[in-house]
């Protein structure tokens, strides 16, 4: 827009415009900027599914899980320390099936 006031009427009073302009554009970078650093991304958590009959999906710690016929839980094990979920998703499809998102103490889906 400078360029245009500098060519139709002359350089002196293009040189406030210029000002201006320039002023307003780092404005508005620095404005983009700051939004782009302190906005909230969505966080993704992986998915974790599991189908089928007596199937198990976990997408954190699990003490213990059983699913069998007559399957008495024993005495929780110590849980590891919590660590963070790999990248992507756990599926596992079918009957008496184990997805794992994250950590699990014992998973049993069979018969005792």
């Amino acid at each position: 827009m400078a360029l245009v006031i500098g060519a139709i009427i002359d350089v002196d009073a293009a040189d406030p415009w210029a000002s201006v302009g320039g002023g307003a554009a780092g404005l508005i970078g620095i404005g983009l900027a700051l939004y782009a650093h302190f906005a909230q991304t969505p966080s993704r958590s992986p998915s974790v599914s599991a189908t089928g009959e007596r199937s198990i999906a976990a997408g954190g710690n699990i003490g213990i899980a059983t699913t069998g016929d007559g399957a008495a839980p024993a005495v929780p094990p110590a849980m590891p320390t919590a660590t963070p979920a790999a990248p992507g998703g756990a599926t596992a499809g079918g009957g008496r099936s184990i997805a794992a998102g994250g950590d699990i103490g014992i998973a049993s889906t069979g018969d005792v």
